[in-house]
């Protein structure tokens, strides 16, 4: 999974998976998730992620991860 946040935009976007999307569909306004050919949720696009989102602080909680936590 990958958090990545563009400031010249304002959207946060998280990969859920490394599928690529086929499909996107706007759940609420300004929040669109993408599914893979299969229908899995690959990922999640936000706009106007500082006004619905707190983007100061990042909790990692009990996360079943074998591979190390990178921050870039």
């Amino acid at each position: 999974m990958k958090i990545s946040y563009y400031p010249d935009t304002d959207s946060l976007y998280i990969d859920l998976s490394e599928r690529p999307s086929a499909e996107s569909r706007e759940i609420s306004e300004g929040i669109v998730q993408d599914y893979d050919a299969q229908g899995s949720l690959v990922g999640i696009d936000i706009d106007h992620a500082s006004k619905k989102v707190e983007l100061k602080k990042l909790t990692l909680d009990k996360l079943p991860a074998n591979e190390p936590i990178i921050a870039a």
